[in-house]
């Protein structure tokens, strides 16, 4: 089984060089991938992204889809993978590009897959991986840095020859992005009114819940019934405190 690559779509966020939106396009085309998205590019020069891109990718290029906010661009995926550089402890689980992409092969096969690379000088901020499944790292050398279109053509050239000999399970439809932050912000809300998480910076204590979730891979109709306790919680907490309030006026 092979990956379904219509269904892989590199997202670059914020990118700063034309160029290099350019070479990732002619990358991507080399690697039969069609899908490139630009979430707030820094500088739009449709020329020099073209004499990057080459003769071979001005479809590609023609066909950009170029979003304001990452959230937006993200919104219609069901699995997304961050690259990253850094590692550490308050970062998910990271995985080498060959093992990502043997990964992908499957879960392609049902879902929309979106591979996001971080701006050329600092890549991905702490908040943009938690908005990602699971994380990739290119090992490399003593010189670590990579040019963006040299990371873009590692990840996708893995993915393409990934799964040639590989048989792997069937993975049904994920939930989409969409739905999963939607379900993150019920259960944001349920943990602090019981006060299982601090209020005064709610996203820094939820980080470790996104990330237990991100392992689990969750349908839709699973995150339908996530959404469905937190609103059986939420209105069982509310008939009581009027209750509360009745008895302490009386």
């Amino acid at each position: 089984m092979e990956a379904r690559l219509e269904n892989i779509t590199v997202v670059l966020h914020e990118p700063h060089i034309p160029e290099n939106i350019g070479a990732a396009a002619r990358a991507i085309c080399n690697m039969g991938i069609s899908n490139l998205v630009v979430v707030n590019p820094k500088n739009y020069d449709l020329e020099r992204i073209q004499k990057m891109a080459t003769v071979a990718a001005v479809e590609i290029v023609e066909n950009i889809k170029i979003y304001n906010t990452l959230q937006e661009a993200l919104s219609e995926f069901n699995w997304v993978v961050g690259t990253t550089a850094r590692t550490g402890s308050h970062r998910q689980t990271i995985r080498d590009p060959r093992q990502l992409a043997e990964e992908l092969v499957d879960i392609s096969q049902n879902n929309k897959i979106a591979i996001l690379f971080g701006p050329e000088d600092k890549g991905l901020a702490n908040r943009e991986l938690g908005y990602c499944h699971t994380a990739v790292t290119i090992p490399t050398g003593k010189c670590t840095s990579l040019n963006l279109a040299q990371a873009v053509m590692v990840i996708c050239y893995e993915i393409f020859v990934a799964g040639k000999d590989l048989s792997p399970p069937f993975t049904p439809r994920l939930a989409s992005f969409y739905e999963l932050e939607g379900m993150y912000e019920h259960l944001k809300e349920v943990l602090i009114k019981i006060d299982f998480i601090d209020p005064k910076n709610p996203d820094y204590w939820f980080q470790n819940i996104r990330r237990f979730f991100s392992r689990l891979k969750l349908l839709s109709r699973e995150v339908k019934i996530i959404r469905g306790i937190c609103r059986q919680l939420l209105w069982y907490m509310g008939t009581h405190q009027r209750q509360d309030q009745t008895k302490a006026t009386d």
